[in-house]
């Protein structure tokens, strides 16, 4: 065979190579997608996954398989993503408390920044502080004083590094109190527990405890955001008592690194159009979640952002993981 031959396969060879992406967008979805969330099913994540992948669905014709991989604070999920085929048939949903793993475990088997495309944010939120009635506290105030009394006080979370745990953590430190971790395997098994009597204190997301506030079963004592939220507007903020404290939950969704731009970039497009149905943005409402839509590009300049803004939050609150 003549070079000439040879350079001329070899360039059809690498056109073909180079073009496969293209087709695959081009014809993607063509099958269903599986959405890894890193919690259990009945959690504040999981909701928020379904409520997306519901809107999804008919934009894009393709059902949405939910896989629930809950444990190690969102690392299975995250390196069972990480790891998988970057064909637009896995994405992840991704949340603060990945970014705040980045602080909190040496040595993780994916990087958070660099193993992902970032989709698009879907959402902002903060999370309330409620307590057992069983404690003898009326408000945030007498809460303070009680951490702080020396008396040991159990709080739980959907497991090391969320948004509970850290939430929880810089509000101890911040107050010099004495409570102490006990890490479930998400949101909604720390809400049992709490109500069960195993821990007395959860800082959790509204939409999993707001049925529980109303009934009376557990008592709500400050919100954790920079404002009060809508759902439980009598309940003040905790930055108002203990100056400079602030801590949001926000979530996303990831794709695994060199996933096609093409069908990251029409994920994201897709995404954006559903959160600004009126329909899904009263569902999000309904779990004191602020809509949020963004670019990959944009997406991927704030988790670096939080990824660095988590770090000095963990720092504050003295946060380690043995």
């Amino acid at each position: 065979m003549s070079r000439n031959s040879t350079a001329a396969i070899g360039g059809a060879v690498l056109w073909v190579l180079a073009a496969l992406p293209v087709f695959a967008a081009e014809s993607w979805p063509s099958k269903p997608i599986r959405l890894i969330v890193p919690f259990p099913a009945g959690g504040s994540t999981d909701i928020t996954a379904r409520i997306v992948a519901d809107g999804l669905r008919p934009l894009l014709g393709q059902t949405f398989v939910l896989d629930n991989r809950a444990g190690a604070g969102g690392n299975i999920a995250a390196e069972v993503a990480a790891k998988s085929a970057p064909d637009g048939y896995t994405f992840l949903v991704s949340t603060a408390t990945l970014a705040t793993n980045v602080s909190l475990y040496k040595n993780l088997p994916y990087d958070f920044v660099r193993d992902f495309a970032h989709v698009s944010q879907v959402f902002s939120s903060a999370n309330v502080l409620v307590v057992s009635p069983s404690l003898p506290v009326a408000n945030l105030a007498d809460f303070i004083a009680y951490v702080k009394s020396g008396r040991k006080v159990l709080y739980g979370s959907g497991g090391h590094g969320t948004s509970q745990h850290l939430g929880a953590a810089m509000f101890n430190s911040m107050v010099g109190g004495n409570m102490v971790h006990v890490p479930y395997k998400g949101g909604a098994p720390a809400t049992v527990a709490l109500l069960g009597g195993e821990v007395q204190v959860i800082f959790a997301p509204v939409i999993e405890v707001i049925a529980h506030i109303k009934s009376g079963a557990i008592k709500p004592l400050g919100v954790c955001g920079s404002k009060r939220s809508a759902m439980v507007p009598n309940v003040p903020v905790i930055g108002d008592l203990v100056p400079g404290y602030e801590t949001t939950s926000w979530g996303g969704i990831a794709a695994p690194a060199r996933t096609p731009a093409e069908i990251v970039n029409r994920m994201s497009a897709a995404i954006v159009k559903v959160l600004a149905q009126p329909g899904v943005r009263a569902n999000l409402a309904e779990g004191d979640k602020e809509p949020v839509g963004s670019s990959p590009a944009e997406f991927r300049k704030f988790v670096v952002a939080e990824v660095e803004r988590i770090r000095m939050q963990v720092k504050i609150a003295g946060v380690r993981i043995d």
